[in-house]
């Protein structure tokens, strides 16, 4: 799994970070996602593609496999 984040689609709503603070934050001074992890281990692969789905502004993409 490779996750890819869009700070300039971000819109700070912060349920990334929510989701899987492991993953994902937020950056202090504009609330915009911060990536923690952009390959993270098969046991957070569920919680990360909630993440994607929960992102109200599509800033987040998961790849899966050797994509």
């Amino acid at each position: 799994m490779k996750v890819q984040t869009d700070r300039h689609r971000c819109i700070g709503a912060g349920m990334c970070a929510l989701t899987v603070p492991e993953v994902f934050d937020q950056d202090e001074e504009d609330g915009t996602v911060v990536l923690l992890d952009a390959e993270p281990p098969p046991a957070r692969q569920a919680a990360v593609q909630r993440a994607e789905r929960l992102c109200p502004s599509g800033a987040i993409s998961v790849l899966l496999g050797d994509d």
